[in-house]
């Protein structure tokens, strides 16, 4: 059953799905306990974090441009 729990989590974090909400869905009081338990399982956020910060330079560049 912990192996299964284990999946479900670590699916729900690949999907981005966000720590509060998976506390909720596991059950957990606190979602401080969810961090603990499964942030070794969160993916990392580096390509996430460089694609955001180069959309909006991309925006700000097309903004320019039209403007």
């Amino acid at each position: 059953m912990h192996a299964l729990r284990r999946f479900y989590a670590s699916v729900l974090l690949d999907a981005g799905e966000n720590i509060k909400a998976l506390a909720e869905y596991l059950g957990h009081s606190d979602p401080g306990l969810t961090l603990r338990v499964y942030a070794h399982l969160m993916p990392s956020s580096q390509e996430r974090t460089r694609k955001a910060v180069a959309a909006v330079f991309d925006a700000i560049q097309t903004v320019r441009l039209d403007g």
